[in-house]
């Protein structure tokens, strides 16, 4: 079985219209997409999925920043995918990331960092059950995955 990993489309990816290239990276990259859903997040579920930061002094403004309009919440899969993902976003701080990363090229602040993604395949199972039910993610072999992987990896 592939493995899955979350990625959520913060509303500064949202506010400046770069949804699809964020998406296109993923693609572009071979990751396949297995769901995708706009959603309207309240203080009880960023509570829980932010509760490690819920002591930081920046929390409130996490919190506001993330409710302030939809967001966009992804399954990915491919090998390794969460690893993949990580890389491809870059560093949390947008001014530190590298160029050519997601944050990197779109991103210039901490906290206006264009996506969240599960930072460990053990931690996308976790969030991937916040914000998806079953039926929600979807099994499907690219046609291109011949191309994608050698025999030994898939």
């Amino acid at each position: 079985m592939t493995e899955k990993t979350l990625v959520i489309l913060k509303p500064s990816c949202i506010q400046r219209g770069l949804m699809g290239a964020v998406i296109s990276r993923f693609e572009q990259k071979g990751l396949r997409l297995a769901g995708m859903k706009m959603v309207q997040l309240d203080d009880a579920v960023l509570d829980e999925h932010y509760a490690h930061l819920k002591d930081k002094p920046f929390f409130q403004c996490v919190k506001n920043s993330m409710k302030s309009i939809p967001v966009v919440v992804q399954c990915w899969a491919g090998k390794d995918v969460a690893n993949v993902v990580r890389r491809l976003i870059g560093v949390t701080n947008g001014r530190d990331a590298s160029a050519g990363t997601i944050r990197g090229d779109f991103s210039v602040s901490m906290q206006e960092n264009i996506v969240h993604a599960s930072d460990s395949a053990q931690s996308a199972k976790v969030e991937l059950k916040r914000f998806f039910k079953e039926t929600e993610i979807y099994e499907y072999t690219l046609s291109v995955e011949s191309n994608l992987y050698s025999e030994d990896e898939i």
